[in-house]
């Protein structure tokens, strides 16, 4: 399991934007998953890094106890977690959800 967290932590250090989610952006396999992903091509960011937790399940798990957060999606932007799809749909109402890109410098 260390490899795992291992990776989760190169991944969501390395990026600017990290989502994990079911499936893939062009594809997602969840509604909220396709929710996260809608919101955030909508916000325009252009920095983002997508990993598919359904193609490795001690991934799956692993982020789920690397964030102590039970459910996928969950994204990750300046290597911090920021929530799952309803703290996305929630930041992105409020007009926060730009900001905290900008910010990453994930936006064009």
């Amino acid at each position: 399991m260390s490899d795992v967290k291992d990776f989760i932590r190169e991944t969501v250090t390395s990026h600017p934007v990290v989502l994990f989610m079911k499936g893939t952006a062009q594809a997602p396999q969840c509604g909220f998953s396709a929710r996260a992903i809608q919101i955030l091509k909508a916000s325009g960011v252009t920095k983002l890094v997508t990993v598919n937790v359904l193609e490795d399940e001690e991934v799956r798990q692993g982020v789920k106890e690397y964030a102590n957060w039970p459910t996928i999606p969950q994204l990750y932007v300046s290597g911090e977690f920021l929530g799952g799809s309803d703290i996305i749909v929630e930041m992105h109402e409020k007009g926060e959800l730009v900001d905290t890109l900008k910010k990453a410098g994930a936006l064009e």
